[in-house]
C-alpha cells in the first residue's frame, strides 16, 4: 500500500469496455514526485490524501481480477500530517 495525494481528474472517453465508467485520477506519492493514473473505487477529489493498492490487490480492489488495473485507490485518509 501506499500513501499517495490526489492531483487530479483524467477524462478518458475511449475505454475498453472491460473498465466501464469508473473515475480515473493523477495522484502523486510525493510533491513533484512521478504522477501516477489510479482507479477510484470510492469517490475522492483533487486534494485528497488517500490509500492506494498495486498489483493484483488493485484490480480485486476495482472490482474483478479480470480488471484492467495496476493502481486503485481503496480509502481515503481523514487525518494525517505529510
Amino acid at each position: 500500500m501506499k500513501i499517495m495525494r490526489v492531483v487530479q481528474t483524467l477524462v478518458s472517453t475511449n475505454r475498453i469496455d472491460s473498465m466501464g465508467h469508473r473515475p480515473l485520477l493523477v495522484v502523486q506519492e510525493k510533491e513533484g514526485g512521478t504522477p501516477s493514473v489510479a482507479i477510484d473505487a470510492i469517490g475522492c477529489v483533487p486534494g485528497d490524501w488517500v490509500i492506494c493498492v498495486g498489483s493484483s490487490a488493485a484490480r480485486d480492489a476495482a472490482g474483478a481480477k479480470d480488471f484492467p488495473s495496476d493502481l486503485t485507490i481503496v480509502g481515503i485518509i481523514d487525518h494525517w500530517n505529510p
